[in-house]
């Protein structure tokens, strides 16, 4: 009953529009009450932001965040975009796949999935307007692509998950490689069997060329040379994730000033998105943190085992039953915030079980950028929806056959766990 008591106090602030970070740590001090005294509530919160502000990995966050907003302050994600919907124009749903090629180049240059969104769609929606794309095919397509980021490395989503269970950070990269390119894969068969079903979606195969794209070049070699060194330092060992975040954001700077993209006003502005996306995880991880003292002091991961151990639960039953409530989540919470706010408790469950905590960490990410797309707080679709001015319940039919695809991978993700402990066992030996 007690943690039914702090669960409710959550969802009720968060139901009065209260900051998702300052809920969790309303809701952990006042459910700690029913369970400690004062005195030890003011030594775990103390504890917390000491341990939460002294954690190196930590810093991986901000530097990442950083690296994402350099590149959309010099364009140089925006002349990706460009660069891929030239090669793709004259194909019947090209820019809609170049969308996609472009969402995977910059998810493996950034871990940010609102920056990535943000960037493809200043880039991508104006010129797929003027082909004739149907809006909603159009964005649903820009929403999808931005999930990437999400689950391919480098991923503020692992670097989170890590950070709450103590999982190698490095090894959950090497994880999510593989699902990340077989799910963009499966955005294009995606693209390619909506565009042949209904071809009114899409433009004709030999459109020509407009005139109107936007004034950037769409040069290759800078987002090349930054997803290069970022991909040899997190694959060769050399550096760890928070200096691989902070070479990255180094490089995006550099290339950003090279090209003479780089002005006050856009780096102020950069720093300034930086410092509050920063601030924002941070203090969901506070709050998070502080109410996982009160998950353990009221030992239900314990009691859940022990339930599930008596009434003779199958552990596949029990990982459905976790999936589908990440789902539901997804549909009504920040995905960076169910992370938090869940993985410590649903990490010790599933490793109880028997499962690999690093192959959940893949699962419980693929159910996060479900939830960037699902209707009704699917972020990206939001984002997507705004940057281009189209209406949101269009855009969320956009994503819908996407959310299908996306259901699809996360079976075989969960029926062949091979495909993300291959990498990760391989590079280890």
């Amino acid at each position: 009953m007690t943690v039914l008591a702090g669960v409710f106090i959550l969802i009720g602030l968060m139901v009065l529009g209260i900051p998702i970070g300052f809920a969790l740590g309303i809701a952990s001090v006042a459910a700690l009450t029913m369970v400690v005294p004062i005195t030890v509530i003011e030594g775990q919160m103390t504890q917390v932001v000491h341990h939460v502000a002294a954690n190196f990995v930590i810093l991986t966050v901000p530097m990442f965040v950083l690296m994402a907003e350099f590149l959309s302050a010099g364009n140089i994600a925006e002349d990706m975009m460009i660069a891929c919907n030239r090669v793709m124009r004259r194909v019947r749903g090209g820019l809609a796949m170049a969308t996609v090629f472009a969402g995977t180049i910059l998810a493996a240059a950034s871990g940010s999935s609102t920056a990535s969104v943000a960037s493809i769609t200043r880039a991508s929606f104006p010129t797929m307007k003027s082909l004739g794309y149907e809006p909603g095919f159009a964005i649903g397509s820009i929403a999808i692509s931005g999930t990437l980021a999400i689950m391919i490395p480098p991923s503020i989503a692992f670097i989170i998950y890590g950070l709450m269970t103590d999982v190698s950070i490095g090894k959950l990269f090497m994880a999510g490689l593989i699902p990340g390119l077989m799910t963009a894969v499966g955005y294009i068969i995606a693209i390619f069997l909506q565009a042949w079903w209904r071809p009114e979606i899409a433009p004709r195969a030999d459109a020509a060329p407009l005139t109107d794209e936007p004034e950037q070049t769409g040069q290759v070699w800078p987002m090349a040379v930054l997803v290069l060194v970022v991909l040899v330092c997190l694959y060769t060992g050399i550096a760890t994730p928070t200096e691989i975040g902070a070479i990255g954001a180094l490089g995006a700077l550099l290339l950003s000033l090279v090209m003479g993209r780089m002005t006050r006003p856009r780096f102020n502005t950069a720093i300034g998105n930086t410092l509050r996306t920063s601030a924002m995880i941070v203090t969901i991880i506070f709050g998070a943190t502080l109410f996982g003292f009160f998950i353990a002091y009221s030992q239900v991961t314990n009691t859940l085992l022990d339930w599930i151990s008596a009434e003779g639960f199958a552990p596949f039953t029990v990982l459905m039953l976790v999936v589908l409530v990440y789902l539901g989540l997804g549909m009504i919470m920040d995905q960076f915030a169910i992370i938090v706010l869940t993985a410590p408790v649903a990490y010790q469950l599933m490793t109880g079980l028997g499962y690999d905590g690093i192959w959940f960490g893949v699962i419980v990410v693929k159910a996060a950028e479900i939830g960037l797309v699902s209707p009704p707080m699917g972020l990206n679709v939001f984002i997507a929806s705004s940057a281009s001015g189209v209406d949101t319940r269009t855009a969320f039919r956009g994503t819908l056959p996407f959310v299908a695809v996306e259901l699809i991978l996360l079976g075989l993700l969960i029926a062949f766990p091979q495909l993300s402990l291959w990498l990760p066992e391989l590079l280890s030996r």
